[in-house]
């Protein structure tokens, strides 16, 4: 039974196609089962769309690849891999399909494991031709409002408070931000350090109706614990030793505007509590006073730590967690739409090289591909520093070559490039002395991870909670690492 819940038979799924959709969908079925496939494909060319099947993974991944589809139907066991490994090829693929996972060995682990791989829905088989169908039928309905959706606001249209990137990440961002905007719903942006949270909290703001108030930031990193609650609901005159007058708080100062609460979770639990109530009752009293002040403010806040885990553990308040993620933006590390590299990289030369009033620098093919292979773990942050020291190291030389890197960078893309390098018998590279070279600290640890993985889930026979048990690891962080090393758990 798939997340969308119970089947409602009821719903008639002729009378819901006939209602909803008189256009033709394209719809990819991998499956090495041929009597599921071909029962598939009737079900799906009777009710007007096209379909074709694909009988090994290797084989759905070059259609997928090689076409655009609406939607994928994905067998988990596959004769030569796992469906569920192999979901994000599918889901960024050039038509960025929805995918419904089917499985004759499907259970709630592996349930929550697809969806949060990025599925539509996970279908255990056998399941009634309507059981199939409703799926479908609503994984196209969406995809038809979606498109509708973008035709009548344009998401290239919106202002992007300066952030700069169209890879296919990105505009999924741009589209969270056209779809969330103009709502007062608390939002909640998550990623890595330097991935542009602020920038994006910006770009909510100037796109809703609140865009002629204020924006308001508070960064909770920042700041001594005895000073936030201050900061936030200010103070009356006299409410503490050096407070020799009234202070505005930024709540109050974010009336009729957005209030941008940066690295939330740092956000003491004390303040927490009385946070909570203000979000509820849009009341608070300043530190000292006797009366309560209003404020008509949109939250919007930001962290890169995992909350689900602070909220398990403790460290964050569960209730205002709820609050706070009413909507989440996820925003994409650098390394993954490495496709925005050169534009976020002449993006800045140009800037820089204006502030500086030189001329404009031209970049050498070897020092873009450094830009693209090096990995960013400081992401967009990290790539503008690296920029602005190859601009002081080439300031008067008319064009910038890997050699102008930072020093670090250059190390780390070298060492990075001896595992790959063979010797003329074939064999991998070798120090003077004769011994193998090592593989970089990044490769080793990511191999170590990966091995550790594959025993722990083979250990644990597939079961979630026993691995968390086994590990110390809590639920969310398992999954993480699961998805980001692409292995799934043995059934």
């Amino acid at each position: 039974m798939g997340l969308t819940g119970p089947r409602v038979v009821a719903a008639r799924a002729e009378d819901f196609q006939e209602r909803v959709y008189r256009s033709m969908g394209r719809i990819l079925i991998v499956d090495d089962d041929r009597g599921i496939c071909g029962m598939l494909a009737r079900m799906v060319q009777k009710a007007g769309h096209e379909a074709r099947c694909a009988f090994s993974l290797k084989e759905g991944i070059d259609e997928g690849a090689g076409h655009e589809w609406d939607v994928v139907f994905l067998d988990v066991h596959l004769p030569d891999g796992s469906g569920l490994s192999a979901l994000p090829l599918f889901t960024e693929s050039p038509g960025r399909p929805e995918v419904i996972i089917i499985t004759g060995a499907g259970d709630a682990d592996g349930a929550e494991l697809a969806i949060r791989c990025g599925a539509w829905d996970y279908v255990q088989k056998p399941s009634s031709l309507q059981g199939m169908m409703l799926p479908l039928l609503r994984a196209i309905q969406y995809r038809e409002e979606k498109l509708a959706r973008t035709q009548a606001t344009n998401i290239m249209a919106i202002k992007r408070a300066g952030i700069v990137g169209s890879s296919g990440p990105m505009l999924a961002c741009f589209e969270q931000v056209a779809r969330v905007a103009c709502t007062d719903a608390p939002i909640l942006i998550t990623g890595e350090t330097g991935t542009g949270k602020e920038l994006f909290a910006h770009a909510v703001h100037q796109n809703s109706p609140r865009q002629e108030g204020p924006f308001v930031v508070l960064d909770c990193s920042a700041l001594p614990e005895t000073l936030v609650e201050s900061l936030l609901f200010g103070h009356a005159k006299g409410a503490f030793t050096s407070a020799d007058r009234p202070q505005e708080g930024l709540v109050r100062q974010a009336d009729g505007g957005t209030l941008f609460l940066d690295e939330v979770g740092e956000l003491p639990l004390n303040v927490q509590k009385t946070f909570l109530r203000v979000l509820q009752e849009r009341h608070f009293r300043p530190l000292g006073s006797r009366r309560e002040i209003a404020s008509d403010f949109r939250l919007v806040a930001a962290t890169n730590r995992d909350l689900t885990r602070m909220a398990r553990d403790g460290a964050f308040r569960e209730d205002l967690l709820f609050r706070l993620r009413s909507f989440t933006i996820e925003l994409p590390p650098l390394r993954d739409r490495s496709g925005d590299i050169q534009e976020l990289a002449m993006h800045h030369l140009a800037r820089v090289c204006q502030r500086l009033a030189i001329g404009l620098k031209g970049m050498a093919p070897e020092f873009l591909e450094a830009m693209r292979t090096y990995r960013w773990p400081g992401n967009v942050r990290e790539l503008f520093n690296a920029l602005d020291r190859a601009v002081a190291a080439a300031l008067h030389e008319p064009t910038l070559h890997v050699k102008h890197l930072p020093r670090d960078m250059r190390i780390a893309l070298a060492r990075e490039s001896f595992p790959a390098q063979t010797t003329p018998n074939g064999s991998k590279g070798e120090h003077a002395s004769g011994e193998p070279l090592p593989p970089s600290y990044r490769q080793h640890r990511e191999e170590a991870d990966r091995q550790y993985l594959t025993r722990l889930m083979a250990h644990a026979r597939g079961n979630i909670q026993e691995a968390c048990t086994l590990s110390g690891l809590s639920r969310s962080r398992l999954y993480g690492l699961l998805k980001a090393h692409r292995i799934v758990r043995s059934s």
